[in-house]
């Protein structure tokens, strides 16, 4: 039995207004991506949404729309997906790496103060893993320090801060709908944010740099073909006018991990609640114990027919990113990326499955213990 690491969770409700979609004649910027917009907005109390093809679209149509260009410094946790560096640089910013908390895994704040220098514009704030980061103390920062928020919540759709949704904190916000997220478009993205100006901005820049004013073959400035269509946007709003019931769905799944591997000597489980904010369950990822071969229990975990993954390979050691690697004070994210295993995590998992991963982690652990 293969055991994938995620899994959609499509309903005859997804297929059929995906369906619906394809009777029309309208399969781009129609009445579903307006009504996909207005529900996400609504969802996460912003005022404006605009729908994007992918999360890493939506950050670069932040870094721009923000004004945010060459040389100008945006400070961002190497504990993330490398899209949100990425971004940064589409526009020849810099990311500038700080270290990370070693319990969350977000951003650490206390960090933060030493990377600002004259040249600091923003701060990219992922809530990794669906976690939502310490947005008290980074706001009180980016205030006092006149720098802008950008938040990357492409993996906490519906996750809270002190009562609030996040993305909606900062000055633009970014959610994503891969397939591997709480809630899926197939693909696709969506921004939000509550300046009126900005949200125009990265409307017109999505769409090749169109404004209203202008006509389809008049451009305003350089846009791009950031456009996503009814058919995703269909298959979004369906999802997540489930979000909620999902979202339960996927803490019962975190739950009865917890139950099996509490147990468990040599690994670290992730906390279940927090006291300032709610979850939105993006994968469940455990840290073994720093003496254990990590690499080695993933290599047999697939062996075994189990998805599992590295979440995350630190950005500064990436290929991509030689000229970071020696980023000084990321000893924490280093030594916690090393260590981390994400496992099968998805919404209908079966209980037989949960049995099996927890069973053979439980023999490789005990293996190499020896």
């Amino acid at each position: 039995m293969k055991i994938p690491l995620s899994a959609p969770d499509i309903t005859e409700a997804e297929i059929e207004a995906v369906v619906a979609v394809l009777r029309t004649s309208r399969l781009s910027l129609g009445p579903v991506t307006e009504q996909f917009e207005t529900a996400v907005a609504a969802g996460v109390s912003s005022t404006h949404a605009i729908a994007v093809n992918s999360g890493t679209a939506g950050l670069h149509l932040c870094i721009r729309a923000l004004e945010i260009g060459e040389g100008d410094e945006v400070i961002v946790p190497s504990f993330t997906f490398i899209a949100a560096a990425n971004a940064i640089r589409y526009e020849r910013a810099v990311p500038v790496f700080v270290d990370i908390d070693p319990e969350t895994l977000n951003i650490d704040p206390g960090r933060i103060e030493d990377a600002i220098t004259p040249r600091t514009r923003a701060l990219m704030v992922p809530h990794t893993f669906g976690v939502p980061a310490d947005m008290d103390a980074i706001l009180e920062i980016a205030q006092r320090r006149g720098l802008l928020v950008i938040e990357d919540a492409c993996e906490a759709i519906g996750a809270e801060h002190r009562g609030r949704k996040v993305g909606s904190l900062g000055h633009a916000g970014v959610f994503a709908f891969y397939p591997n997220k709480q809630i899926t478009a197939g693909e696709g993205g969506v921004v939000v944010t509550s300046n009126a100006a900005v949200a125009g901005r990265i409307r017109a820049l999505r769409n090749q740099g169109r404004y209203p004013t202008d006509d389809w073959f008049q451009h305003t400035e350089l846009g791009y073909n950031y456009r996503i269509s009814e058919i995703n946007c269909a298959l979004g709003l369906a999802q997540f006018k489930r979000l909620e019931q999902i979202l339960c769905k996927r803490e019962a799944v975190a739950c009865a991990y917890n139950q099996r591997l509490s147990s468990f000597q040599h690994l670290t489980l992730p906390r279940l609640a927090l006291p300032f904010g709610r979850i939105s369950w993006f994968v469940y990822v455990v840290r073994l114990a720093a003496h254990l071969d990590r690499d080695a229990i993933v290599r047999d975990l697939t062996a075994a027919g189990i998805g599992c993954g590295r979440y995350f390979a630190p950005i500064h050691l990436q290929p991509s990113y030689a000229g970071w690697r020696n980023s000084a004070g990321l000893t924490v994210t280093e030594a916690q990326a090393s260590r981390t295993i994400a496992l099968p995590f998805f919404n209908n998992i079966e209980t037989a499955a949960l049995d099996r991963v927890c069973g053979i982690l439980a023999r490789l652990l005990q293996r190499q213990r020896g």
